[in-house]
């Protein structure tokens, strides 16, 4: 089947781009969104939207009917319907990840998650081969991510939801990485007892927000986005101690342990760390917006 199976005009597509900005600023969306949506459906690139080209196209090729796309454009507005979920991708690193409303959205600051991977990396080589899991794997977006950057390493992906395990193992596959990593249904390092002392590294982006704030979100991730992968309980960090008790088991001594966090926890997560015993070069790590999003330290 062709990519693009449907058509429209160029300039009934740019009369619809108009109103559909309009639209936009009156709903508080952010307009740059409308073209990102339009390269995602739409046979256009950025530069034929930059510079405002789209009506000298004589047709211009469509994913979805047109119809579909201006419902869609309304799901966004009115439902506040994340637009990965509408059109089924979301960008991340140099990937296109497969996502349905049973994953989190993967998040830009989360790439940095693999940038750290690799500055461990370069510090201590021996990193690089061997056995690393990410845990509450999602879309597989990080576990990716490491299959990509370590390609003599084994990567283990583990996550409680059946439907979100499957969107990952199809976006291993749609990335000819399928065979790089194994995917286990269960929570956290359950599902692993023949790793206990074997692991390289350990790596999660886990429910970190107080289960009160979670219904506070914006409606994009109350209303659309699984609230298992949210939720951290009480105070966001329920399952961030459960990682921080249970990985000394299954790091080698000089394994890595790294966990992305809520902005204002690193203090806590550092004090625990340290009174658990088992970790030394404890450290926080910032995101692209220069805050202290992750925590990194090492087996003992």
């Amino acid at each position: 089947m062709a990519m693009f199976p449907f058509s429209v005009s160029g300039a009934d597509l740019e009369q619809w781009r108009k109103a559909a900005l309009a639209a936009a600023i009156e709903a508080q969306v952010e307009p740059s969104e409308l073209d990102w949506f339009l390269q995602a459906v739409a046979n256009l690139d950025r530069l034929t939207l930059r510079l405002n080209l789209v009506a000298q196209q004589p047709s211009v090729g469509l994913r979805v009917p047109f119809a579909t796309l201006q419902t869609q454009w309304q799901q966004r507005l009115h439902d506040r319907v994340p637009l990965q979920y509408l059109v089924g991708l979301a960008p991340w690193r140099h990937f296109e990840l497969r996502v349905t409303p049973d994953v989190l959205i993967p998040r830009p600051e989360t790439e940095c998650v693999i940038d750290y991977v690799q500055t461990a990396i370069a510090q201590n080589p021996t990193l690089a081969e061997g056995d690393w899991v990410d845990l509450g794997t999602g879309s597989g977006a990080i576990a990716i991510g490491l299959a990509d950057l370590m390609p003599q390493a084994r990567i283990h992906a583990v996550d409680l939801s059946a439907a979100a395990l499957a969107i990952a193992q199809q976006n291993a596959e749609r990335l000819n990485l399928r065979d790089r990593i194994q995917f286990y249904q269960g929570s956290w390092f359950a599902p692993l007892p023949n790793l206990q002392g074997q692991l390289k590294g350990m790596v999660s982006n886990p429910p970190y927000i107080p289960s009160q704030e979670v219904l506070a979100l914006q409606p994009e991730v109350v209303r659309h986005e699984p609230h298992l992968a949210l939720d951290g309980g009480m105070d966001g960090l329920d399952a961030i101690h459960d990682l921080i008790q249970t990985a000394p088991a299954y790091l080698q001594s000089g394994g890595v342990w790294l966990v992305e966090m809520m902005a204002g926890q690193g203090d806590a997560v550092v004090e625990a760390l340290a009174q658990q015993g088992d970790y030394c070069k404890i450290a926080l790590l910032k995101d692209l917006e220069g805050v202290d999003r992750f925590a990194i330290a090492e087996r003992r």
